[in-house]
């Protein structure tokens, strides 16, 4: 009965008259929203010595990368039941300290098999972090507001991705181990929920979607679009993820500082797109702004397969993070406008599994190819999966212009 009177608590304020969510709550929720990005790009600089330490080939290494995406799709749904029902706060919370115990185990692991299995429980907390995060910023603003606040958000993860590779490059002077420390801010920022996030949080305003459980949802073919669409690009971002720093090993580039500034350059892009969003919304349609992120995600592409020196190259990760700038604050305010009623949080968690299966895809399905052709060929291909996308949203209507 508690569990049921706390969720009738977060519903009670008038989303009208609710107060606007103090500067610290915001700042929490950002930050926290930054450790979804992380999960992978801290890794990426020390994948190289990672491989060569544990014996590895660049599949498996792949896979470290990724591992916690198969995770966060499993577990993303029921941790969205679980806010849906019982609220957010305690759920995000709990999720955040699984992340930094989960995560920070990389400092000892010494086999492949047991940093694997930590990185799947790794994901499980990542997923109440990402689908969290992500209710509460949807839940607490509304209107040009909100606009305001996901191109914020666009623009912190970006940030995160510059920062977090940069630790980890710098971390990884020392040992591949090292970078798994920055793991453990989990633990602070769980404390931080705690005190900081409202007990109670304004009702989800009125969507276009029916009432219902996840079976409803699947069944939307609005929504279905919308997480092929997030799928489909963080698949693709995680071919350049994986892929350029071994493009980059070809072109002589092995260091790994060096190759985590061509990954902060993805970060820092999308982190500019992210502080346009709001501008851009007010001038063009939700399908305008998928299809600029859909073209400048073949264009990056193309360039990573056709490009034969490494300065040029940096063009791609530019390229790639300035559509997902655009495209994750669309995406992320479409899927809540979608979402049954009762059911932000699992919609939410929907688009988490969406995304981050795509992540986990990734190296399963180019890693072979690459190995088989070249890596040129991996980016080829990976470009005619993007031009396919962009062609899907000029057919299919993803939101009112």
């Amino acid at each position: 009965m508690s569990n049921v009177r706390g969720r009738q608590e977060e519903s009670s304020l008038d989303p009208d008259t609710a107060p606007a969510p103090r500067p610290a709550v915001l700042a929490v929720l950002l930050f926290c929203s930054t450790l979804t990005v992380m999960a992978g790009t801290l890794l990426v600089p020390v994948l190289g010595p990672m491989r060569e330490d544990l014996a590895i080939d660049s599949t498996a290494a792949g896979l470290v990368l990724t591992a916690h995406g198969l995770s966060i799709a499993v577990a993303g749904p029921l941790a969205g039941r679980l806010m849906d029902r019982f609220g957010l706060r305690l759920p995000l919370a709990c999720g955040l300290l699984l992340y930094a115990g989960a995560g920070g185990a990389g400092l000892v692991t010494t086999s492949f098999t047991a940093l694997l299995v930590s990185r799947f429980l790794f994901g499980a907390g990542a997923a109440a972090v990402f689908t969290g995060t992500t209710v509460a910023l949807l839940t607490l603003y509304r209107g040009a507001g909100r606009d305001r606040i996901v191109g914020w958000r666009s623009t912190a993860i970006s940030l995160g991705g510059i920062a977090w590779p940069l630790f980890g490059g710098a971390l990884g002077a020392v040992s591949w181990h090292s970078p798994f420390a920055v793991y453990l801010v989990g633990l602070p920022a769980g404390v931080a929920v705690l005190v900081l996030l409202p007990r109670r949080l304004p009702p989800s305003p009125v969507t276009t979607g029916a009432s219902g459980g996840t079976a409803v949802m699947l069944r939307s073919p609005r929504l279905l679009r919308l997480y092929a669409t997030s799928l489909t690009s963080s698949l693709l971002l995680y071919v350049l993820a994986v892929f350029v720093p071994q493009r980059l090993a070809e072109l002589g580039v092995e260091r790994p500082l060096l190759v985590a500034l061509y990954t902060m350059t993805t970060s820092l892009s999308g982190s500019v797109a992210g502080l346009c969003y709001a501008k851009a919304r007010a001038r063009l349609g939700y399908p305008s702004l998928l299809r600029t992120a859909a073209a400048a995600w073949v264009l990056a592409l193309l360039v990573a397969a056709t490009v034969g020196q490494a300065a040029p190259l940096l063009a791609a990760p530019a390229l790639f993070g300035a559509g997902m700038g655009i495209a994750v604050p669309a995406l992320t305010v479409l899927i809540g406008e979608n979402a049954p009623p009762d059911g932000r949080a699992r919609a939410t968690s929907l688009s988490g599994s969406a995304a981050f299966t795509g992540q986990f895809l990734s190296p399963l399905l180019f890693g072979p190819l690459a190995a088989a052709t070249s890596i040129r060929t991996a980016f080829l291909v990976a470009a005619a999966l993007a031009a396919i996308v962009l062609f899907g949203i000029t057919q299919r209507r993803f939101g009112n212009e």
